[in-house]
């Protein structure tokens, strides 16, 4: 089942799947897909394949989703899931509320699986119950209730996922900020700034002292988070689109293609033509 909410005025979209044997991202290619998609696997534990890398979800789990991740489930009508466009809600400019920005979604540990307790499952499937009663609503109120249900799971989310973290149970939540913010912020820039000098700036701190940062709260180096991040983009353009090595090293803020093709080739171990023949290779694999 596929209940859809949509603003004509501002093209605000909210969608929710329910045993939707159909439901899988469709990744850059397909930029009308909503920005933001919560699954809940309510069945046995599963296979998802996320940027052509192979997970296993477990059961009882929220996996958060962004629109650039292309994502396929060994058995979608097992999940539940809700998908959010900007227009919609948006997390970024409403983060105060919420918190989930450069946690839950454009964060540095993804996936995140966050397993649910028997009481935690028990709340899901309240608030699944609650979507569901919206839908036949159809009066000038749906929109808000819709979106007030939305926070309600996203904070639910939020704070479970924050107990199950290391990170966050060792250190506080305005310590990890300055994570999240680096995070975001990364999401927004990789395109043009490469440089830990840039993030260090706009964080207000020198690069030596945001590296010492994020080393005292035992998070990954940030040259090598700008380098992942980059990365990671270039292969799901090398593999979801026809683009050029040219064309993605101008979209990625490379100085030339050959720029590009030795920072691919030094943090991959393999040459840009090499990946993706591979690639193509495991395409036509019956």
């Amino acid at each position: 089942m596929v209940s859809e909410y949509d603003e004509k005025a501002t093209s605000a979209r909210f969608i929710m799947h329910v045993n939707n044997d159909r439901f899988k991202g469709a990744g850059m290619h397909k930029p009308t897909v909503p920005i933001n998609t919560f699954v809940y696997n309510k069945g046995k534990a599963q296979r998802v394949t996320i940027d052509e890398i192979s997970y296993m979800m477990p059961t009882a789990s929220i996996l958060p989703l962004v629109s650039n991740q292309h994502f396929v489930f060994e058995a979608p009508d097992q999940l539940v899931a809700w998908q959010f466009n900007r227009e919609f809600y948006c997390i970024v400019d409403h983060d105060a509320e919420v918190g989930c920005v450069g946690f839950l979604f454009y964060g540095i540990h993804h996936p995140m699986f966050i397993k649910l307790d028997k009481s935690q499952q028990e709340e899901i499937q309240y608030l699944e119950k609650a979507f569901s009663a919206e839908w036949p609503s159809q009066d000038p109120f749906q929109g808000e209730m819709l979106r007030t249900l939305l926070k309600h799971l996203i904070i639910k989310t939020t704070r479970i996922a924050k107990q199950q973290s290391d990170c966050y149970q060792q250190f506080s939540d305005e310590r990890m900020d300055i994570v999240r913010k680096f995070s975001l912020l990364l999401e927004c820039s990789f395109r043009k700034e490469h440089g830990v000098k840039f993030y260090a700036g706009a964080l207000n701190k020198s690069a030596k002292t945001l590296s010492n940062i994020f080393a005292l709260l035992e998070q990954p180096a940030p040259s090598r988070l700008i380098q992942n991040r980059i990365i990671l983009e270039a292969k799901r353009y090398l593999h979801y689109t026809g683009k050029t090595a040219k064309e993605i090293a101008y979209e990625l803020g490379f100085e030339s293609p050959a720029h590009f093709s030795r920072f691919f080739k030094m943090y991959t171990g393999i040459n840009i033509s090499a990946f993706r023949d591979s690639q193509s290779a495991v395409d036509i694999l019956p």
